[in-house]
């Protein structure tokens, strides 16, 4: 009876301290998201398929995984008490969804003004995504990783917009499948470990406390 008291008491204490404990981590349901998203909308910037038509492919993709379902991921984040995680999958929850409202709803009609919005909504993006970078150095190296290319990738594309210049466009293609592959890399090893229960792939601690 002692014990069973004893083993109550612990649960609650564990409770109070972390409230979100008993949710599982979101963080690797949103990074798969982000990553798929971008890789498929990548491809086509960097110019590795030229049909434009076939662009629309991103579309339900930035509805519903890269935008709802990262969307959750930073509604999870809250409820755990991840600030960063929160904002930053909530937030790129948004960029997607508006992404895909911009593209269908929007862009069609701007004409020869397309290019300059279309800079304008990325170079606003590029600034965000710059000083979660800063605060993304006390997360993890592999998130850290994913910030860094995520910011170049928002710059250049943000470049080849506004200054008229498709080969900096191109050049955002690519550091946008690098982006990808490294939020993959970090989805992929935030579930591995999780399942295996121990490290199979490093996340690449900063500090000793760090977490995601």
């Amino acid at each position: 009876m002692v014990h069973t008291e004893k083993a109550a008491t612990v649960e609650a204490t564990a409770a109070r301290e972390d409230p979100g404990a008993h949710i599982a981590d979101p963080a690797p349901l949103g990074l798969a998201a982000f990553a798929m998203t971008t890789f498929v909308l990548s491809v086509f910037n960097a110019g590795l398929i030229e049909n434009t038509t076939l662009e629309a492919v991103v579309l339900p993709l930035a509805l519903f995984y890269g935008g709802l379902t990262q969307f959750l991921a930073g509604m999870w984040e809250f409820r755990k008490g991840n600030t960063f995680g929160a904002l930053a999958f909530t937030s790129f929850a948004a960029f997607w969804m508006a992404f895909a409202a911009y593209v269908k709803f929007v862009e069609p009609s701007l004409g020869a003004s397309a290019a300059t919005a279309t800079g304008l909504f990325l170079l606003a993006w590029t600034i965000f995504t710059a000083y979660m970078t800063v605060a993304a150095a006390r997360v993890n190296g592999a998130v850290l990783a994913v910030f860094v290319f995520l910011t170049l990738t928002f710059l250049f594309l943000t470049i080849g917009e506004l200054a008229g210049a498709p080969t900096m466009g191109q050049v955002g293609g690519w550091l946008g499948l690098v982006t990808a592959i490294l939020a993959w890399y970090a989805s992929f090893a935030g579930v591995v470990n999780f399942t295996w229960k121990r490290t199979l792939l490093p996340l690449f601690p900063l500090t000793p406390a760090a977490h995601h």
